[in-house]
């Protein structure tokens, strides 16, 4: 009982993991590029970074957006149907 409990958790955090990263990865690379831009041309503003990651998150999100939602659907029946195993 307690080993499927574990197995669940750990699962859990691997499928907020793995719907996270599209969107992290994005940011990240943004960030990298602008930083990249910001030391070449010597331009020191704060606000330049934060529009293009919002912009490009927000774009990858929505692309993404059917793989999470049955990344989602399926982890979700996995555990309405595993819930008749914790029930005692």
């Amino acid at each position: 009982m307690e080993a499927k409990l574990i197995a669940l958790g750990v699962e859990t955090f691997k499928t907020a993991l793995i719907l996270a990263l599209p969107g992290l990865l994005t940011g990240m690379f943004i960030g990298l590029a602008v930083s990249i831009f910001q030391a070449t041309t010597q331009i020191n503003e704060m606000t330049l970074s934060f529009i293009p990651k919002i912009i490009g998150v927000v774009i990858v999100i929505i692309l993404t957006m059917p793989w999470m939602l049955n990344v989602m659907t399926d982890f979700s029946t996995n555990v309405f149907n595993m819930m008749t195993e914790f029930i005692e």
